[in-house]
Parts: C-alpha cells; structure tokens; sequence
C-alpha cells in the first residue's frame, strides 16, 4: 500500500507540473504564432514570455482542484479506549477582545468536557499584547473564565515583556518552558474555534501515528456579515475542501502547516522548528513572519510526517469583513512569503518544501506578471513601428484587432475560463451529483451563488492586484509592513474611508485607460474589464463591506449552525451581561 501511494503521490506531482508547462508553453506558442503575421519585435517575446508564466501559475492551481475532484480523503487510523497523553491548547493573542476571544476557550473547554475526556487537555493563553489597558481586560476576563469553568490548574495565562519573534516566537516560548509537560499542542489563532470531538479526533490519530509531527485541518469560516465576508464564507465553504483534497494529496508527507487549527507532537516541534532570524534588516530579513510554511518543512526534513487531515469537520474561523481589511493581512503574509527566498535553499530540505516556499513567492509576484503584460501592451507601440489597422467606414472609422490582439484574446480565455473558470464548475457538477448542494440551499441556489461569487470576484480582482502589487512593490523598496493586528467587528466602510484606501488605485485606473485611448486605442476595449473596476474601487469597497441580505451564498454553517459556534454565542451574551 505505501508502495502504491508513493507511486500516485509522485505520478500527482509530475501531472501537475507538467501540466502548468504545457498550459504555460501552449500560451507562448499561441501568442508568438498569432503575432508572426505582422512581425515579431521584443515586445512580442516579452509579453509571450509574461503569458507563459501567467498561465502555468493558473494551471498549477487548476491541476490542484482537478486531482481533488479525482480523489477521496484516506480513513486515517486513530486509538481507542482511554487517552494515554496530556494535550495543551494553545491560544496566542496580540491585542485582541479578550471577552470574544476567552469566550471561545469557554465553550471548546465545555465541548471537550462532553467528550468525556476533558481531563487529558490544558489551556494556556500566549499574550503578546502591547497595550497595559488591554491587558488588564485580558486579566480580568481570564479570571471571569477560571471562575466560570472551573479552570484551575488547566487554564493559564502569560503575557510576555518582550514581544520578540511574534506568534512563531510567543508559541516558541511556551514549548520551550513549559511543553515538556505535554505530548501535544493544538495551536489556535484568536479567531479559532473547534468542536471538542474534532480535537479528541486529531489527538487520537497522533497517539495512533507515531511519526506523525503535524495535522492541519480545513477551517470553515463561520459569523460573516458583510457581502465581502460572506463571498469568501461561500467561496471557502463551497470550493475549497476540493482545492485542499488535491493539496493534501499532492503534498502526501510533506503538507501544510497554515499557524492555526492544528495538532503537533510537541517533541517533535521542539526539535525541529527553531526559527532562525534571518541577516539583514526587514521586510527579508529578521524574524520570519510566514513561519508556518517554514515549521512544516523543517519537521518534514527531520523525518516528521505533515499532513492535512480535510475530511475532518467542526474546525472553524472567522474572515475579515471588507477587503482592506483583507488587504492589510495579505501584506503581512506578501512579506513572509517574500522572505522564504532566503529559505529556499537552506539545506536538507524536501524538495517539494522547496516547490511549496516557489509557489508562495509566485503567489504575490504572480499579479506583476499580469500587470507588467498590460504596461507593455500599452506602451509597446511608442517603440513599435507597427500602427495599428483601422476598417475604413463612410461614416467612422474603427480599429481592426492585429493578430497579436487575437492571440491575446485566446490566450485569456485559455487561461480564465479554462483555468479559473472550469475548475469551480466541475466542482459545482459534482457537488450536485453527489447531493452536498443540499447544504448549500439545494441545487439552483448553489449553482446561482456561484455565478454570482464568480462575477463579483472578477469585478473585485484588479483592486487585489493591485493592493498585491503595491505590497510587492513596498517589500522589494524595503518597507517593513510589521505585524499589525487584525481589525474585528462589523467592518463596516463609508465612502470616505474607502476612497482613502484606494484611490490611488482609482487614479492609477484611470491613467492607464486614458494611456491606452491615445497610444492603443485598439487595445481599450479589452482593459475596460480591469480599468473599470480600478477606478470604482472606492464603490466597490464600500458596497462590498456592507451587510449581506441576499438569499444567496447559504452554507451548511447557515442551514444548521454548529453546536460550537451556537455556543460561543451563548457564552459571549452571558459574559456581556456579566460586564
């Protein structure tokens, strides 16, 4: 059998990689073999050259959605009988609502109580907070806890005087004075939450796995409100248990580690993922702030076994509401992932821990590529000798597309509907099959719901790129973005905040547009879909961070919320009325 999974783990491997060189050369071969008619210049070859990349980035992650389709998550073994090992969940706070946030150790405590094996598993809060009035509310909602669960002598709380390292260092810390103590760590993030019988699960297939260093689960996000919010609950509830089944079949041994909702043998984790800080100043040097990619691939090249457990249920967190809020987070991540060039190459790695760090980098590098391939589109022809073709009419005149403009029209339905597109609806096809659209308001709701995140993806894609762009842009200029902390609540924003935060993307649309009518006006019609959400980034922003009403985008999480989530909400109303 191990032979056998060996054999389909590196067939998947090989498949997938194949298949973005193909997409990506497919691409090139198009774009140059259309362009030849009227010449070949370098602005051909570099913008060839830009689509090839492009193209294999979306095959790669096509490819990964397609072997989810093709495959089902293995039964994985786990023990029985009474729990012979003590677990510690751990939960790292940095300046956050401690009500909200110790609520939900309050009703995960109370889950794990009905399990009836309470007994095995301790509670410590990691508080880097720098604020001394939050931490006394952290104080005293910690004691309000002790008081309310009974939590003496398995709920903890320290608050460091030295924030150094962050979360990879608070956690660090922890393992280092108090982990022997323990045989396992579940690591949460402040806006975790697990049902008690998911975290039995996972510490049974530890006990039951005795090189196994790390599970991830899938969380679901759950509590969103805003439009925003609930496209991405839709979008993560609906799409990516596939996405992450040909993940976690792809990286076999060697998977992921996302810093929260996940169980480590804490041996394990104290041997192998001593982060290093890397020489230089921010943002590549420094503390690693994209540690988890890191600390999965050092377990994996001590021998420990990581992997992403999807079919597991009842893991859940919750979303940014508005997508500067979203924004802001993905600059930390742009960061972290940036730095991982330093790792790339560190020694005795596994080669596809290798090929995990290059996929993050081209994760925010990617949206350069696109970017760069409409500058030069733009501004090709003030190089060019080549002017455009125009169709003579008694009446007016219009431009006829050249046959580059034609390979670049082909090369962008290869690349969105058939590599962006496709995916989600053979994901759709086979969730109606199958009968999971059920949870999602049945068939036609599904169905209606993901054209609609498809469209309001689209529309919202070019202001991504661009927030990614700038991120790039401010790591490769120097910029240390730190590590800020998350916003919560409603997330709510006027049209004031909202033109603050974009707009120069609005004028950087509008630029590009006005360029494009004096130097290619050929080539106008085909940026009107990224021009146009550009300069209504403002609006876009605003409206999508307004609440939800629509009938759309039901998840199972909506349809019969989780007994955990119920309860958490209980817990904070009770605490509410306790303040």
């Amino acid at each position: 059998m191990n032979t056998l999974r060996r054999g389909l783990l590196a067939f998947g491997r090989s498949s997938q990689i194949l298949f973005a060189l193909l997409a990506g050369a497919g691409g090139f071969y198009l774009f140059v073999q259309f362009g030849a008619s009227d010449g070949i210049d370098v602005f051909d070859i570099l913008r060839a050259a830009l689509i090839f990349i492009s193209t294999a980035w979306l095959a790669i992650g096509a490819s990964g959605a397609f072997i989810g389709l093709l495959t089902r998550a293995p039964k994985q073994p786990q023990s029985t009988g009474p729990l012979s090992t003590r677990t510690v969940v751990l939960l790292p706070i940095y300046n956050e609502d401690p009500r909200e946030t110790f609520a939900r150790l309050a009703a995960m405590d109370e889950s794990l109580q009905a399990t009836g094996h309470g007994a095995h598993f301790h509670f410590a809060i990691l508080s880097d907070t720098r604020d001394d009035a939050r931490a006394e509310e952290e104080w005293h909602w910690y004691q309000h806890l002790l008081s309310e669960r009974a939590g003496a002598g398995r709920m903890f709380y320290r608050r460091r005087s030295d924030n150094s390292g962050k979360k990879a260092g608070n956690i660090e810390s922890f393992i280092t004075t108090s982990g022997g103590a323990y045989d396992f760590a579940v690591i949460l993030d402040a806006d975790s939450l697990m049902d008690g019988e998911t975290i039995l699960t996972l510490t049974r297939r530890m006990e039951a796995t005795p090189d196994m260093g790390l599970i991830q689960t899938l969380p679901q996000i759950v509590n969103a409100r805003s439009r925003f919010g609930r496209g991405q609950q839709f979008s993560a509830a609906f799409h990516s248990p596939v996405f992450a089944r040909g993940q976690a079949m792809l990286q076999g041994r060697a998977g992921p580690f996302w810093g929260h909702n996940a169980i480590t043998r804490v041996h394990a984790f104290a041997e192998s993922c001593g982060l290093p800080v890397l020489p230089g100043k921010p943002p590549f040097g420094g503390h690693i702030l994209s540690h988890d990619y890191v600390e999965a691939a050092l377990l994996a090249r001590n021998g420990w076994d990581v992997r992403l457990d999807d079919d597991l249920k009842g893991s859940y967190e919750e979303g940014p509401e508005n997508i500067v809020d979203h924004a802001k987070r993905d600059r930390r991540w742009c960061q972290g992932n940036l730095q991982h060039s330093k790792i790339i190459c560190a020694p005795r790695l596994k080669w596809w821990s290798r090929f995990t760090f290059a996929q993050g980098i081209l994760a925010y590098i990617s949206p350069l590529f696109w970017l760069a391939f409409i500058i030069v589109s733009i501004f090709a022809p003030m190089t060019s000798s080549r002017a455009p073709n125009y169709y003579p009419n008694e009446y007016w005149s219009f431009p006829v597309f050249p046959a580059d403009q034609t390979a670049k029209a082909i090369s962008l339905a290869v690349g969105v509907i058939g590599l962006l597109i496709m995916p989600k609806f053979l994901i759709l096809v086979k969730a109606a099959l199958s009968g999971r659209t059920r949870g999602f308001g049945g068939a036609g709701r599904a169905a209606l719901s993901v054209l609609v995140e498809l469209i309001t993806s689209s529309i919202m894609a070019p202001v991504f790129l661009m927030y990614q762009t700038r991120s790039v842009m401010q790591v490769l200029l120097g910029r240390d973005g730190g590590w800020p902390p998350n916003n919560r609540g409603d997330g709510q924003l006027g049209l004031r905040e909202a033109w603050a935060a974009s707009n120069w993307i609005s004028l950087t649309g509008l630029f590009g547009l006005v360029a494009a009518i004096f130097l290619t006006p050929e080539l106008v019609l085909w940026l009107l879909p990224v021009g146009l959400p550009m300069i209504a980034a403002p609006l876009i922003i605003s409206w999508t961070s307004r609440p939800s009403r629509t009938w759309l985008y039901r998840v199972p999480q909506e349809t019969e919320v989780p007994a955990i989530v119920t309860r958490h909400q209980a817990i904070c109303a009770d605490w509410q009325q306790a303040a």
